[in-house]
């Protein structure tokens, strides 16, 4: 069978909802990956992982024949189109590891073949979309190579796929009509760039976003020093005051994107990002803070510390570096006992809401899921509301 595009990578957060979008806009589309367990869930119709509106989608094009599930790269060879969702992630010493795309790319050359697009969707190191390029063609692959950086917001794919403008970039003028003739099928506005300006675009995306969270968190805490509430404050400073309407409120900053966008723009500019470098001790810091606040006012070690949401943000259910979890880790060695509760994630050791506000001495909304909004506390209990959910302010 033949396919417009192949999405390698295609069972993913990234990749299976970009999938099913194309899908439904009716092209031929292959989702390949390794996961036979995701591959399983997936053909039965359900998502791996909350997308809002995406599972109906999913059945319907499943349904059709537009989309196709494969564990074999001879797909690779039958799409017109590649899409490579594969990123440079971070080391643990918060270097690029720049060589994992690479090989990826290499692990499956013997696919390519001429006259293919092929498109690298996640986040890389900038120059990485040109030294894919030149490494193609050093192997005598005639590909056109193109850098279209994925931009929703996860869980809303469905929506924003439809609804906001797609970067594309590439080396040549047939390169970039076909990238922004493929994206067209998706977005209402194409913006074409220079790969180098895409690659940079998208980490200046996610580091000002970053950055914006951390002047939040920086006020919170400076606020709670003086046993002021950073939320009266910010409704002095925003209330139809047109200047800082982009003031964001306070909160934990994670997620798999922010913080390590943040870092390979710091590598790439020679660790000389001193904005970068001060987000990022904000917002990793504010977990610290809170635990810190905690044990001036009580005796933490006797103690249990109960945590509201463990998911990276709100109504997802994605816990990579979330900071709910860094959370947990404090307070094991700081509190008499911690317990953990999400509404869409359960691990083993997790309890119920109900539960955990009923054993808890001490309770941390750290994440602020629709679902929270409605619990019922008990009076005279403390909760550490940094979201403000509930409407009291968050003076610690």
């Amino acid at each position: 069978m033949r396919y417009d595009i192949c999405v390698i990578g295609g069972f993913g957060h990234v990749g299976l909802p970009l999938s099913i979008a194309f899908a439904d806009r009716g092209l031929n589309v292959c989702a390949f990956d390794i996961s036979r367990e995701t591959y399983d869930v997936i053909s039965s119709g359900k998502m791996p992982f909350l997308e809002y509106g995406a599972e109906e989608v999913l059945g319907r094009v499943l349904a059709g024949g537009k989309l196709t599930l494969s564990f074999s790269p001879d797909a690779i060879s039958a799409a017109d189109a590649l899409v490579v969702v594969v990123g440079t992630p971070v080391d643990r010493h918060l270097n690029p590891e720049f060589e994992e795309l690479r090989k990826v790319i290499d692990s499956y050359l013997p696919y390519f073949r001429d006259g293919q697009l092929l498109v690298l969707r996640s986040t890389v190191y900038p120059g990485t979309t040109e030294k894919i390029y030149h490494f193609l063609k050093e192997r005598g692959r005639r590909m056109e190579v193109s850098f279209c950086p994925e931009r929703i917001a996860e869980g809303y794919a469905m929506k924003e796929l439809f609804e906001l403008p797609q970067i594309v970039s590439s080396f040549t003028a047939e390169g970039m009509a076909k990238a922004s003739d493929l994206f067209r099928v998706l977005a209402p506005e194409i913006i074409e760039l220079l790969p180098i300006e895409a690659e940079l675009a998208k980490l200046f995306t996610n580091s000002w976003r970053y950055i914006k969270f951390s002047v939040a968190n920086q006020f919170f805490m400076t606020a709670g020093d003086c046993d002021a509430d950073y939320y009266r404050i910010h409704h002095a400073i925003t209330h139809h005051y047109p200047r800082a309407q982009d003031l964001p409120l306070p909160g934990f900053a994670a997620g798999p994107c922010l913080f390590k966008d943040t870092v390979q723009l710091s590598a790439f500019n020679n660790h000389t990002f001193y904005l970068g470098h001060a987000a990022l001790l904000i917002n990793e810091g504010l977990p610290y803070y809170l635990v810190s606040r905690l044990k001036r006012k009580y005796d933490l070690k006797t103690k249990t510390v109960g945590i509201l949401g463990m998911a990276f943000k709100a109504d997802v259910d994605d816990r990579r570096e979330s900071l709910s979890f860094k959370l947990k880790k404090i307070l094991e060695f700081e509190s008499g006992a911690v317990l953990c509760s999400d509404v869409y994630i359960k691990e083993r050791g997790f309890v119920g809401a109900d539960e955990l506000i009923g054993r808890s001495d001490i309770i941390i909304l750290a994440c602020p899921h629709k679902e929270y909004g409605a619990l019922s506390l008990p009076a005279g209990k403390p909760v550490i509301d940094v979201w403000n959910v509930y409407g009291k302010g968050s003076c610690l």
